[in-house]
Order: C-alpha cells, then structure tokens, then sequence
C-alpha cells in the first residue's frame, strides 16, 4: 500500500485532498439528492434529507482514514465516543450547506478544468497511457480501485464536488489577517521568562512514615477493580481472499502473450524523435509587404551564413536569433512536438535529414532558418523486452475476471459449511492462518494483520460465532480483501485475584499516601512563604520559559507560567502526581534578550491562519442558517453499525 502511494503521488494527493482537506467530502453526491422525513432522516438541509445510512457510511469512511493514518497506534475506542460521532454528522451537514451554496450560485467545474485536474492527477501513473495518448481504462479503473475503492465516475464526482467547495469557502480563508502588534503581543507572551526557585517536597521522603493495612489494600483492590481485570482472548483461525489468492491460481501461455504483443503494435513502438535549432528573424503582427521582404531578405542572408559555417549555428543563433525563448539557448528547441508547431515550419522540420540547415520557413512569427541537431528514428521494442511486463498485464485481467466468481464461492462455502474452514480452504486452494491472541478490538501488536481488523473482529465475537462455533462471514477489511474466521478457543475476562496483586497494590498505595504528606507539608511551606516573603530553603534560581522548563516538571511549569505575577514575589504549589508536591518562588518576570525573527514571522502567520479558520468556521454557520438545518435525529448513542459493516 505504502509503495502504492509513494509511486501515484499525484493521484492520492486529489483523493487525499477529498478525503481530508475539505473535511466535509464523505459521500457521493447522489446521497445529497435524498429526500424523507421518516426516522431514519437525522436533518434536513435546505430542504433535502440527510440519512442515518449516509451517516454511518461517512463514519466508516473516517475510521478507516484514522487506521491507515494511524497505523499500529490506532484504537477504536478513542472514536467510540458521542463526541466522535456528533463530528461526522457536523461534518456532513457543513457538506450540504456548502454544496446549496454552491448551487445557489451557479458555481461549477468546467469538463476543461476537470479533465486538467485529472489529467495531472494521474499523468504519473505507470502504463495509464497508450501509445497514443489517450487513458487506458482498464489500468485508471485499477488504481482507482486499488486506491479507494471508487470508479471513474464516482472519483469525477468527488472532484468536482471538492473543487466546487473550495470555491465557495476559499476566498474567505484568505481574508484572514492579524495586526503586528498583536502578533508581537501574543508572540512576547509566548516567549516569557520567569525566574523561579524551587522546593521540592519528594513523596520518596516519607515513605517511612506511611505503614499500607490489608483494609487498605482491599479497599484499593475493591474500588479500582477494572485494573485487574484480564480481558476476554481468543485463539482463532481464519482464512484471506485477496487479489493474489486468485492470481497465484492464473497461468498466461507464451502464445497469449505473442499474440497481444501482435495485436497491440503501436504501444510498444516508439515514435520517431527529432531535436532541431533555429534562427527566427520575427515579423509583427500586420507587417507590410515591405517589412516581409525585408525580414526575407535578412534570413536569407544569415542562411547563407551558417551554411557557410554550420558549426556557428549556435553562436550566430545566440546573436541574430529574434526568438526570446529559444536564442540564449544557442537556438535549441528541444525534442520537437509536431503538433504545437505551426503547419510550415512542421512539415518542413519533419521532412530535413539530421544535420539539414533548411529555410527561411515563413509562419505567423516570422521567417525561420532550422537545423536538425538529433534524430532518433522510429524504433520497435522487441518481446523479449515486454514479455514480462505483458504477461503481468494479462494475468492482472484474468484474476480481475476470475475475481468475482472466486469471491462468490469463497463467501457462500463460508457460509453454507459453517463448521469447519476447511471447506473453503480445500475449494479455492487457501491457507488456514492461526492468531493465539485475539480481542474484539484491534491490537496495536498486531499492526496489520488481516484479522486486527475493527468490522472482522465484531463479527468473530457475536454471539452466534461465539457460542455456537461457526465460521464468520466473509468480511470485507480492504479493497478486493475476505477475511472469514473461527474461535478455536475462548477465555472470557477475568479478575485476577487479590494475593496475586497484593504486593503491586501496597506500593500503589504506599506512593499515594507518600504524596498525601507530601502535599500537606508543602502547602504549609507553601502558606508561610506567602505570608513573609521569605526564599528560605529555596533552591537557586532558574529561567524558565513556555518553550524551555529548564528542568521543572512539566506539569508545574505549566502552572508556574499561568501563575498571577502582578505582585512579586508570586507563589506557586502544584502536586505532582506519584512524584510528590513543589513549591515555587516566582521572582522576576522578563523578555529574552533577543528573540528569531525568523519565529516571530512564524507566529504570525500561525496566528493570521488561526484567524481564517475562525473567519471560515463564522462563515460555514451563516451558510447553516442560511440553509435553514433542521435536526431530526441524534447519532450521540452508538449505531448497531460502527464497526459491524
């Protein structure tokens, strides 16, 4: 997957583009077309029905974008929460209002601009292109596939639909801006230096005094029980259908690939290539007679000249040429295109011998002496040189078309011969696989194992599978990727008991009243020094700034700088937890001597970019209101489908 992106850049960067920039992009745009104010409509904007079907479907499109971010640090129930969920229906619903607007306003994506989009979006692509320039179908409905699971049309939509947003929502975030002495004023803030003493009351000192009971231990054991628990694991089989299970079952035979190596010429010809200079003597648009046949009689006569010395072709292009392009080049036109020629100096160029010097050739320009300086002839790429890559080709369209019907026989025989894996193993020539460690969540060790997967997993513990030791259904976990599976064996969660837990939970408890006291006698310093002022016992001075702790616990730098210093000496106490409890003597509050321009430039335009999103976000409600949302149902309680289908 990750070779995938890094060779089709372009292409990802539009569906990457749809998928996360304008995070509204979630579904195609027939889903914008429903209408419907039964239970299963969550709003209604501008007039037009937002499903719960539409919903989920965005919400799956979500979490799988996480996991493939994430990788191995993704857990679902980071996204399992109302708040997760009540952000994709926000998101959705910022779409539509988008989109109305965009309607409202006529705004659109010429068939122009979409196929340059496109076009530079894949023109990448290894074998998109035929010989003769035009997209190879089969190979752009492949990566598409392969990428995001879309069509050609689908993917058509999604950019017109990106690009049409952009347009309604892009000029405002440019508006953003911030005047430099608030950027300064931010920027010093941020930069502050305060002077501080510490002292440190570690709990480790009064862990003498601290004597743990077993009432206690119980009482910790009782109340945080959830720490102890071992959760529920499985030892499963399970099988994967893919894209490779059926092409390790393809053969192509020499014959088929010399017979499309016959039929398919022209991709595996290359065409002629001609590199030619020249020496333009320019004519203005409506010259005169006169002017022409001066600027004739000009090139005939730097003709002459180079004839005379064709190896000063370039110096004498570089002094006389009248072309602004082409003249500090010593004349070089590069490999030439036909086509962007004008028709007189095309014909002519493609009908001169290498080494020619041939003119003057009159266009719309003026009057061109030319020299071809390279020609490499037409040339035909032996099948020895292709065979391979033909033979991956059509092995590639034989498991495309074998595909469909593999896949069907692998989700029925899972299915219908629920006991045992071996049925479908034994049809379509698999391999039973085995995971000694399975929950029902994804498993950051597992990294990307077909099985550590959020909708296989849900379906490997239901309640059918479970209890009645069935063979999953075949799950979808990636693009053209089946997974179906069984649980071998089961251990549900389990709390381990006290004496194995024991010694852990005196120490627990022994550090926690360790820092009790450690408080209780720092917040007595604490009380005292505020009371007189006094830097007694205190350690030595120290900078410390919101980029720089200098040494301080993060967590009491933290509360040193958000200390109130419009009297000094200020005091600060922040309990550390596990560590103990700190007092700090807040004595002098200043600037940095001399702070990088470089980074209060950075600032400021960090500061002006906050400013735009709030301008947008301001925006996008307008367009909410104007597009008069009606809420009519609530995604905060999770759907049977989250992580199901």
């Amino acid at each position: 997957m990750f070779e995938f992106i890094r060779t089709h850049q372009k292409l990802m960067q539009i569906l990457l583009a749809i998928l996360i920039v304008p995070s509204f992009v979630l579904v195609g745009v027939s889903g914008y077309k429903s209408f419907g104010d039964d239970a299963n409509t969550l709003a209604k904007i501008d007039g037009h029905a937002l499903t719960r079907q539409e919903w989920e479907q965005a919400q799956r499109k979500q979490l799988d974008m996480y996991r493939q971010r994430l990788g191995q640090q993704f857990d679902q129930k980071m996204f399992d929460t109302p708040e997760f969920r009540q952000s994709v229906l926000d998101q959705l619903i910022t779409e539509r209002a988008i989109t109305a607007e965009a309607a409202r306003n006529h705004l659109t994506l010429s068939p122009a601009k979409l196929q340059k989009l496109i076009l530079e979006a894949i023109k990448d692509v290894p074998g998109i292109f035929k010989p003769d320039g035009s997209i190879d179908m089969e190979v752009y409905r492949r990566v598409l596939a392969q990428s995001q699971g879309l069509t050609p049309e689908g993917y058509q939509q999604l950019v017109m639909k990106s690009e049409t947003t952009q347009q309604v929502g892009g000029s405002v975030a440019l508006t953003g801006f911030v005047p430099h002495t608030v950027a300064k004023l931010v920027s010093d803030f941020g930069a502050q230096e305060r002077e501080v003493q510490e002292l440190a009351f570690p709990a480790q000192q009064f862990m003498d005094k601290v004597k743990v009971t077993d009432e206690m231990v119980k009482a910790f054991y009782e109340k945080n029980s959830k720490m102890f628990e071992t959760p529920e694991q499985a030892k499963i089989e399970y099988v994967v259908f893919n894209a490779a299970a059926v092409s390790s079952q393809v053969t192509v035979s020499d014959e088929e690939v010399a017979a499309y190596y016959n039929g398919n010429a022209k991709r595996y010809t290359a065409p002629e290539q001609r590199r030619a200079s020249q020496i333009m003597v320019a004519l203005k648009p409506g010259a005169s007679a006169a002017d022409k046949a001066a600027a004739k009689a000009k090139a005939e006569a730097i003709l002459a000249e180079v004839k005379k010395a064709p190896a000063d072709f370039a110096k004498v292009a570089k002094a006389k040429s009248e072309d602004p392009v082409s003249a500090p080049q010593g004349g070089d036109m590069d490999v030439l295109d036909r086509a962007s020629l004008p028709k007189s100096l095309g014909d002519a160029a493609f009908a001169a011998k290498q080494g020619d010097i041939i003119g003057p050739i009159e266009t719309e320009f003026g009057f061109h002496i030319v020299t071809i300086t390279s020609l490499k002839p037409e040339s035909v790429k032996p099948l020895a040189e292709v065979k391979e890559e033909i033979a991956a080709e059509l092995k590639n369209q034989k498991a495309g078309k074998k595909y469909s019907e593999m896949a069907e026989a692998f989700t029925n025989t899972v299915y219908e011969q629920a006991d045992s894996l071996k049925p479908v193993v034994d049809k379509l020539k698999l391999e039973v696989k085995t995971a000694d460690v399975a929950g029902r969540t994804p498993s950051p060790a597992a990294g990307q194992a077909p099985y550590n997967n959020a909708k296989f997993l849900t379906a490997l513990f239901s309640d059918d599978v479970l209890k009645n030791k069935r063979n999953t259904e075949a799950v979808e976990v990636a693009p053209s990727t089946l997974v179906s599976g069984r649980i071998v064996e089961y251990k549900p969660a389990a709390k381990r008991p006290l004496a194995d837990v024991e010694p852990m939970i005196r120490q627990r408890v022994q550090i926690e009243e360790s820092v009790k006291l450690a408080k209780k006698e720092g917040e007595a310093k604490l009380a005292a020094a505020k009371a007189n002022g006094s830097a007694e016992g205190f350690a030595a001075a120290k900078l410390v700034s919101r980029a720089n702790p200098n040494g301080v616990n993060q967590a009491a730098a933290a509360e040193i700088m958000k200390a109130d210093v419009s009297k000094l000496p200020a005091y600060v106490g922040v309990e550390i937890p596990g560590m103990g409890y700190g007092v700090y003597r807040i004595g002098k509050v200043q600037q940095p001597a001399q702070q990088d321009a470089a980074q209060r430039q950075a600032e400021e335009q960090q500061i002006s970019g906050m400013l735009s999103q709030q301008e947008l976000y301001m925006y996008v409600d307008a367009l909410k209101q104007k597009a008069k949302v009606k809420m009519l149902g609530s995604v905060t309680a999770p759907a049977k489908t989250d992580t199901a289908n």
